[in-house]
């Protein structure tokens, strides 16, 4: 999904009547290492919301939430099949996402590409096509359209065998994360 989304908020006037905050279209971010791929950013907060509030959006410093934190999105997986540009600078597309997507790769293994743990609990669901949802033992399983994962911190990769990108809505809690 690279076209935009469309984000409806609700918040609380002064007196704590209900009301539309905003109506807006929100754009993706594409990687220029893979134009398949998208993440659009639709909400999200680093600190645990309260009510009555105005619907502004709350800042956000890192793409992952610290505890008490919250995000709110969409994520577009390439199929795998889909290589990266020709001319690809991959300093300056690292340098890219890091600007539009602070900290994505701080939990990234360099010498596992791909695999990642989080300090947080995800919650996935299966928007359109396939993915492929791996465990740090190999185990892997095939989630298609309809299908929700919860994500308890664990080590993992996606990847998308399919031939056609797969998108997912994602909700990402900041958690304590005890080392095992």
């Amino acid at each position: 999904m690279s076209t935009s989304v469309r984000r409806v908020v609700t918040g609380h006037d002064a007196e704590g009547n209900s009301i539309f905050v905003s109506d807006t279209r929100i754009e993706p971010f594409v990687p220029s290492f893979s134009p398949g791929t998208a993440f659009h950013q639709l909400w999200g907060g680093d600190e645990t919301p309260t009510f009555p509030e105005d619907g502004a959006r709350p800042n956000v410093s890192t793409y992952f939430p610290p505890v008490g934190g919250f995000r709110f999105g969409f994520f577009t997986l390439a199929p795998a099949s889909e290589a990266p540009p020709k001319d690809l600078y991959v300093a300056s597309a690292l340098a890219e996402v890091e600007r539009a997507l602070p900290g994505m790769f701080t939990y990234n293994e360099p010498d596992q590409p791909g695999m990642h743990t989080t300090p947080t609990i995800d919650f996935e669901v299966v928007l359109a096509g396939e993915v492929e949802l791996e465990l740090d033992d190999g185990l892997k399983v095939l989630l298609r359209e309809g299908d929700t994962v919860v994500q308890n911190g664990t080590r993992h990769r996606w990847s998308n065998p399919g031939n056609v990108p797969a998108t997912l809505a994602v909700f990402i809690c900041g958690a304590h994360h005890d080392n095992v």
